[in-house]
């Protein structure tokens, strides 16, 4: 008997590899809109958070004007940056096959979500994709989360498993009830692992044990990496 119903996947920096992308966007807003220069660092700890919370700390006055400048640029380099996490594909495809419900939430919005899902291959996989325009509240906030359970029609609570790669994907499964795994790829692990997850996933292969395996998994804790 597998331990999960359903796993509910965060998008960016876990299913698909943006970090990079994210990271360009965020700069070029920053230095033509803003005149700062940002580094990679100082950008990996909004990785997660809604998009438009991130720059109104930047821009209070602006944040409308800086989100629609992100966007522009993010959307005339997505398809050339964005590609698969390896091992991701196989992996969800072994979570369907045993029956797993599979689903996304996402800071980001839904039709950006499913473009990204659909460049990388791996759209087919989630009948359901929540994304930030699905919901008033957001991460860390449960309701996305709840939201994404009840359109899979599972059951929420602990044989749900949320998984992501940033601190606010393990708030937000945690307060919708969720176990919760965090990813050993993820670009700024220090506070993710601080989070202390219910998993903590060194590859992709790991969490198809995690969810179907024997109880309890036998490829995380919550120690975290290490």
């Amino acid at each position: 008997m597998r331990n999960f119903d359903a796993v509910l996947f965060d998008l960016d920096g876990t299913l698909i590899d943006t970090n990079q992308l994210i990271v360009e966007s965020f700069q070029h807003v920053f230095r033509s809109e803003l005149g700062l220069e940002v580094t990679p660092a100082e950008i990996y700890p909004y990785f997660g958070e809604p998009l438009h919370t991130t720059l109104a700390r930047y821009g209070p006055d602006r944040a409308d004007e800086l989100v629609a400048a992100y966007r522009k640029f993010n959307l005339s380099q997505h398809d050339r940056m964005v590609r698969p996490f390896p091992g991701v594909a196989g992996a969800v495809a072994d979570l369907q096959a045993a029956g797993v419900r599979l689903g996304v939430v996402t800071s980001k919005i839904t039709e950006l979500a499913l473009r990204g899902l659909r460049v990388c291959g791996i759209a087919d996989y989630f009948p359901v994709v929540v994304g930030v325009d699905q919901t008033q509240r957001h991460k860390p906030e449960p309701d996305p989360a709840l939201r994404a359970i009840a359109l899979l029609g599972v059951e929420p609570g602990p044989r749900v498993l949320m998984v992501g790669d940033s601190p606010f994907d393990i708030a937000c499964g945690r307060a919708a009830g969720c176990m919760t795994a965090a990813v050993g790829w993820a670009a700024n692990p220090a506070p993710l692992a601080a989070c202390r997850p219910d998993f903590w996933i060194e590859q992709p292969a790991d969490l198809v044990t995690v969810v179907t395996g024997p109880a309890g998994g036998d490829c995380g804790s919550a120690a975290g990496p290490g």
